[in-house]
C-alpha cells in the first residue's frame, strides 16, 4: 500500500481526541506531576486536528468521571513522522505516558523493552477491558512470549468491495456474497469474474500494495508467508502461485495497483464510476462511496479460498501502550483500559469508519445495515490476523517487502528474479536484526 493510503487506513483505526486543562512535565519529561491532587497524563497519537475532533465525546466523558486526571494530548500530524519522533523520545526518556503504536512498529518497541506489560492489570479488578474481550489474531506483534504489551484500539479488516453494476455489465450474474454464504466463493470463481471484467474493458480488481491485500490473497491460495520464523512466501508453492497471479494480473491489466493510479483518476474514483469490479479495502471505503456513488450498488465479500470455506484475512490494527517509565502507571492504565473498552469504543467510533476491536460493540458496524453484508467485517476480524509477529519484529521489514514487491508489479524486475531477491532481502534484514 502507498505510504499515503496506508497511513489513511491506520488513521481510520487509530486516531483519538484528548484535551488538557493543564500541562507541564517533570524532570524526566514522562508525565506532569500531581498538582492540587490532579495528575497530568501525557499521551500521543497521529492525525490532523480535524481527525481529533471526531472523538471529542470520549474525552469529555473520561474527564467528567476522572477529575483527578488531566489529559494532555501531543498529536503528530503525519504517520511518517510519528514513530521516528516517538523513538527519539523513548531514547531521551521524554516520551508520553501512553501512546499509540502502528502495527509495523509494535514488534520493535516490544523487543526494545520500553513498554509496560499489561496482563496483570488487564485481568485485575479495575480493568474495563479484559484480555478475553479481544480477538487473539489481531494482537499481532503486541504479544511476545505470552505477555501483552499493547491492546488493539480498533481495527479495519481487509475485504473485497464489489460493484454490482460493473459485474452485471461484464455478464456476471452470480452475487459474490451469496456464493460466500453458500460456501461456493472460490478462488477459481473470483479469478473467472476478473477475466470477464477485463474482457468488458474494466479492471477486475484494484489492490493497495500492502500486507493486507497481498497476504490475504496468499491465504486464499492456501499458501504460507511465514513458517517457523522463516519468510517462505517466495518458495512456498501456493504462496508463489498467489504472487505470480498478482504479477500476471498487473502486467495484463486484469488488476490495477491503487498506489500507481493518478490522483485525478484514483481507485476510489474508478470504483464509484463502475470501471472496477472489486476494490480491496476496509470499512473506510464507505466514505468514498458516499462522496460519489450510490450505496445500493456496492457490497462486500471476504477474500475467496480454494475450497470456498472461510480463510483468515488481514486486519489493519494499531495499539495503545504504556510507557515503561511512566510515573503514573495507575492513571495511565485507567485511561488505556477505558479507551479500548466497549463503552470507550462506542463513544470513539460512533459514525466513524473503523471496526471495534472488542467484543460487544458490533452494533457500530451492523446497526445501519450497510453494506448489506456488514457482518463480513466482523467475521474477518474475529478469525483474521494483524501483520505477522515475525515480520513486525524487524523495523522497516514490512516496508522493504512492499517496496520490493512494487518493483515486481511494475515490471522493473522479472518475477523469478524478483522472488529470489525478495528472499535474500528478508533474510539479510532478519540477519542484521539478529
Amino acid at each position: 500500500m502507498s505510504a499515503v493510503k496506508s497511513r489513511a487506513i491506520l488513521v481510520a483505526v487509530a486516531i483519538a481526541l484528548s484535551a488538557s486543562a493543564c500541562s507541564g512535565t517533570n524532570g524526566a519529561g514522562v508525565a506532569g506531576g500531581a498538582k492540587d491532587g490532579k495528575v497530568t497524563l501525557r499521551w500521543s497519537t497521529w492525525g490532523s486536528a480535524e481527525d481529533m475532533e471526531v472523538f471529542k465525546a470520549f474525552t469529555e466523558d473520561f474527564t467528567k468521571r476522572h477529575p483527578n486526571i488531566a489529559l494532555k494530548l501531543e498529536p503528530v500530524a503525519s504517520y511518517e513522522d510519528y514513530h521516528p519522533k516517538l523513538l527519539t523520545q523513548l531514547t531521551s526518556k521524554t516520551a508520553p505516558d501512553v501512546f499509540y503504536v502502528g502495527d509495523d512498529y509494535i514488534g520493535k518497541l516490544v523487543a526494545d523493552g520500553v513498554l509496560s506489560p499489561l496482563d496483570e492489570q488487564l485481568a485485575g479488578p479495575s480493568s474495563r477491558s479484559r484480555p478475553a474481550d479481544f480477538f487473539e489474531g489481531i494482537y499481532g506483534g503486541a504479544k511476545k512470549g505470552g505477555v501483552t504489551f499493547g491492546v488493539p484500539n480498533d481495527t479495519n479488516p481487509e475485504v473485497l468491495w464489489y460493484d454490482k453494476k460493473a459485474l452485471a455489465a461484464a455478464g456476471i450474474t452470480e452475487d459474490p456474497a451469496a456464493l460466500n454464504e453458500a460456501g461456493r466463493w472460490t478462488m477459481a470463481t473470483y479469478l473467472e469474474m476478473n477475466a470477464k471484467l477485463k474482457a468488458a474493458d474494466k479492471y477486475g480488481s484494484v489492490f493497495w500494495n500492502w500486507y493486507g491485500a497481498n497476504y490475504s490473497l496468499v491465504n486464499g491460495f492456501g499458501g504460507k508467508v511465514w513458517d517457523g520464523g522463516r519468510f517462505v512466501a517466495p518458495s512456498d508453492p501456493k504462496a508463489r502461485q498467489a504472487l505470480r497471479t498478482l504479477f500476471d494480473g498487473y502486467r495484463d491489466k486484469t488488476f490495477a495497483s491503487a498506489d500507481l493510479l493518478p490522483e485525478g483518476n484514483s481507485a476510489a474514483t474508478q470504483f464509484v464510476k463502475h470501471k472496477v469490479g472489486f476494490y480491496a479495502g476496509g470499512r473506510w471505503v464507505i466514505e468514498s462511496i458516499d462522496k460519489g456513488g450510490d450505496r445500493q450498488n456496492y457490497d462486500i465479500v471476504p477474500f475467496p479460498s480454494e475450497s470456498g470455506q472461510p480463510i483468515p484475512g488481514a486486519v489493519a490494527a494499531s495499539y495503545l501502550t504504556i510507557n515503561k517509565d511512566t510515573k503514573h502507571r495507575d492513571e495511565a492504565f485507567t485511561f488505556l483500559s477505558e479507551f479500548v473498552s466497549k463503552e470507550g469504543q462506542q463513544l470513539r467510533l460512533k459514525g466513524g469508519s473503523a471496526v471495534p476491536s472488542i467484543k460487544g460493540a458490533e452494533s457500530l458496524v451492523t446497526g445501519d445495515h450497510y453494506p448489506a453484508h456488514a457482518q463480513t467485517f466482523l467475521d474477518v476480524r474475529d478469525k483474521g490476523f494483524a501483520n505477522y509477529p515475525d515480520e513486525v519484529a524487524v523495523p522497516g521489514l514490512t516496508k522493504a517487502i512492499n517496496d520490493h514487491l512494487m518493483k515486481i508489479w511494475e515490471g522493473k524486475l522479472g518475477f523469478d528474479e524478483g522472488m529470489t531477491q525478495l528472499q535474500k532481502l528478508v533474510d539479510d534484514l532478519k540477519g542484521q536484526k539478529g
